[in-house]
């Protein structure tokens, strides 16, 4: 039987990390929503092309292509890493992604994407508006003090930044995610919540998992 795992949550909470997790354990295959958003920001920027220029925007939509092999996001035949993952992408991301043709867009191939055979996925609005009807809908989140103290122990503490502008930088992230007019961040009506402010790495993929195996 296929089916879907869904995983929404805020920035920083460490959706992708459980998701990949999940998708190890369980054999599944594993797709990263906010990377598609991410990899088309990277493509604007590296084409010296404004994210502003909606024309410009809708016309490397047309022309990129999308594919998953072995868990890794590939745009136009070519294997995504860090180069999608800086400061300047991410913020290009936030932008892009509140455009609603991109949006459109994008669900749609992330639908044909999931449909193939079972998979996880994870990002801000799976439960909500690419899947609402997925098998396991799950909204995991934490508080942003936490959140920031993982980001910040993970790789901002090499930048400079102090704890606090890092838990400033995230609560911002929170607020225009949750308050843009495509697609907000929100937890699905059905979705089982989790907490993983005071829980191991561990400890919350016990959590997924105690409500998945019993179903599958």
């Amino acid at each position: 039987m296929d089916y879907i795992i869904a995983i929404d949550g805020p920035s920083g909470v460490g959706k992708s990390t459980i998701a990949k997790k999940l998708s190890k354990i369980l054999k599944i295959n594993y797709i990263d929503t906010g990377a598609m958003y991410r990899a088309i920001a990277f493509k604007l920027i590296s084409n010296d092309i404004p994210l502003d220029n909606h024309e410009k925007i809708k016309e490397i939509l047309k022309s990129t292509e999308f594919t998953y092999k072995a868990n890794c996001l590939y745009m136009d035949g070519k294997k995504l890493g860090k180069e999608i993952r800086t400061d300047e992408i991410s913020k290009g991301a936030s932008l892009v992604s509140s455009y609603d043709y991109v949006r459109e867009i994008l669900v749609s191939i992330q639908r044909q994407i999931g449909m193939e055979e079972s998979c996880v996925l994870d990002g801000r609005d799976v439960g909500t508006v690419i899947f609402p009807k997925a098998d396991f809908k799950f909204y995991l989140t934490a508080s942003s003090r936490e959140r920031a103290k993982r980001r910040f122990l993970q790789s901002e503490r090499k930048k400079g930044l102090s704890l606090e502008q890092v838990r400033e930088s995230i609560e911002k992230r929170d607020y225009d995610d949750m308050n843009r007019e495509a697609s907000p961040l929100r937890k699905a009506k059905d979705a089982i919540e989790i907490d993983s402010t005071d829980k191991s790495l561990k400890e919350t993929i016990l959590e997924f998992l105690s409500h998945i195996r019993g179903e599958i």
